[in-house]
């Protein structure tokens, strides 16, 4: 996130895409909700009809896939207009002339052709955005815009054009000068807790603690110093599905994984469990017996966070302590523990010499010590220092307070660089033997796979299983009545489930969470297809039909939900 959470309230105009923020952010939600009272406009573009466009002055609902399109056009019109902050283009800004020579072939007129929303609604969304308009007249603020803010989270990431989908919202951002100021921005809502900070952590396939690059000589020169080793890998990695892929082929024989659960969480499920099944040695280290560590050789158990000593990075770069406030249960253990007796065992075993305590750290507060020194964005923090409220990265040195607002008075990389972006189809489109397109994403009441929440009795209480949501009209074209039994499927599988009726999709869509075992979502969506830069594979749009269940598997479900 460029700014903070506790901006949002005081922000003139938010614009939410691809982010389902009540459901999947709910205390991010009110935020909004307490923007919204106090006059700002919530613009929403989104699939479907999320709990949020209630509190919404404009709700732009797209054709899966097709958003880009919108926001293209919203740049045309703002440019067309004059509504460009054109000052602020010309100071901070690169790459502006090239940008703005593609944006003219999007039209609000071909946006809407589309995308289903019509050109006027484009043309006001643009109008909106670029000057912080609220809905009880002056902004909040006194400059000339109001302040408009981008809320953002996986419904654009997860997709075969997801790089090109953030460039764009960065790209919206720059064009009104709504960047380095309060309530203003490009924000992305992180989807797990601590996300943010595997990803600053180095849990990424190219880059080192702190962003620094794997092929950066220099930055790996000085990172092998630093941890008393002759030299460092310097080739990028394999993302998830890339690793995946590689396993089924051969070329991985053994995987280690770690508090996460791809049978549930990949896409095109069938074939994970196929390479899985394939792996000479498999290690899954978790806290609960996920669906993933029913197939490994060695499950080594956790302690959950409740449970140990540590950090967590939230959504806006804010570094807050964990403390234990229940004993491990059982033979569990901190993960870095784990890890370390791993790798110390391993240098023992292979007769690697180095210093007695190389892989000893007293506490978690030792290893954070040391990642303070590699990290130059954590480099002023310190364990006493992040007691309270914790401090917000960069903190390049210890008197420094943190950072609330990135990319004031100029842009980490100098000046911002306008990034022009064609739009791109998702890769499987709907036709006659798969009319329909899925969409996927979470519920209020549980989390991600379902590993924890579904151990709640209350939650499992109030939303006990999986359902897919499909427009009544769809719905009669397979004679499915509501809360009946219907088959899901794809090129890649099908799952059986119950059918909801939902206003909140369009004819043509459906939408199913990816919380259920007993229908994952994941078995459906399709991995040969990724983004180019980020590797990320296109959850969020594939093609499906509806068709009844033979009546046999009909009854057992019944009879399992009476059991139930």
């Amino acid at each position: 996130m460029t700014n903070s959470i506790s901006e949002i309230r005081d922000a003139d105009c938010i614009f939410i895409t691809g982010s389902n923020t009540a459901e999947s952010h709910p205390v991010i939600s009110y935020e909004v909700v307490r923007a919204a009272k106090r006059g700002a406009h919530v613009i929403i573009v989104d699939p479907r009809r999320i709990p949020l466009v209630r509190q919404a002055t404009l709700f732009l609902q797209v054709k899966p896939g097709t958003d880009i399109y919108v926001f293209l056009a919203m740049m045309h019109t703002i440019i067309r207009e004059g509504w460009a902050d054109e000052a602020f283009i010309a100071e901070r800004t690169e790459g502006y002339e090239a940008f703005k020579a593609v944006v003219e072939e999007y039209t609000p007129e071909r946006a809407a052709l589309m995308s289903g929303v019509p050109a006027e609604q484009i043309e006001l969304a643009a109008r909106i955005y670029a000057f912080g308009e609220r809905v009880d007249g002056p902004s909040v603020y006194e400059e000339d815009r109001g302040h408009s803010t981008i809320l953002y989270a996986m419904g654009i990431t997860q997709r075969s054009n997801g790089t090109d989908m953030v460039m764009t919202l960065a790209n919206l951002a720059m064009l009104c000068g709504q960047v380095g100021q309060p309530s203003t921005g490009v924000n992305p809502l992180r989807g797990q807790a601590n996300v943010q900070g595997a990803c600053d952590l180095g849990c990424l396939v190219n880059v080192f603690p702190g962003y620094q690059r794997v092929t950066d000589d220099e930055k790996r020169l000085a990172l092998a110093q630093a941890w008393e080793v002759e030299e460092l890998p310097g080739q990028v990695g394999l993302t998830i599905v890339e690793a995946m892929h590689a396993v089924a082929e051969g070329k991985i024989r053994a995987a280690y994984i770690m508090g996460e659960n791809p049978m549930m969480s990949d896409p095109n499920t069938s074939h994970v469990e196929q390479a899985l099944r394939g792996l000479d040695f498999f290690v899954v280290q978790d806290i609960f017996p996920s669906e993933t560590a029913q197939l490994a050789h060695v499950i080594l158990p956790a302690a959950s966070s409740l449970e140990k000593h540590g950090s967590f990075t939230n959504t806006e770069r804010r570094v807050q302590l964990i403390e234990p406030v229940l004993p491990a249960p059982g033979e569990a253990r901190p993960d870095w523990q784990i890890t370390a007796e791993i790798a110390a065992r391993y240098d023992k075993k292979m007769g690697v010499d180095r210093q007695l305590d190389y892989w000893r750290y007293p506490s978690a507060a030792a290893i954070f010590e040391e990642l303070a020194t590699v990290t130059p964005i954590y480099a002023g923090m310190s364990v006493d220092r992040l007691r309270g409220e914790g401090l917000q990265w960069p903190c390049p040195d210890a008197e420094h307070p943190g950072t609330s607002i990135l990319h004031v008075g100029k842009f980490s990389r100098g000046l911002g660089k306008f990034n022009p972006v064609e739009a791109i189809d998702p890769a499987e489109q709907p036709d006659e033997e798969y009319p329909l397109i899925l969409t996927t994403g979470r519920v209020l009441y549980h989390y991600h796979t379902g590993t924890m929440t579904r151990r709640s009795e209350p939650l499992d209480w109030i939303e006990p299983h999986g359902y897919v949501e499909v427009n009544a009209q769809d719905a009669a074209a397979v004679g499915v009545e509501d809360d009946g039994f219907v088959v899901v499927k794809s090129r890649r599988g099908q799952v059986n489930t119950r059918i909801k009726y939902s206003e909140g999709v369009s004819p043509g869509t459906v939408f199913l969470a990816f919380h259920w075992r007993e229908a994952p979502a994941n078995m459906l969506t399709q991995d040969f297809k990724l983004d180019p830069v980020a590797k990320i594979p296109e959850y969020k749009v594939c093609a499906v039909r509806l068709e009844n269940p033979p009546e046999k598997n009909l009854v057992s479900r019944r009879e399992s939900e009476k059991v139930r």
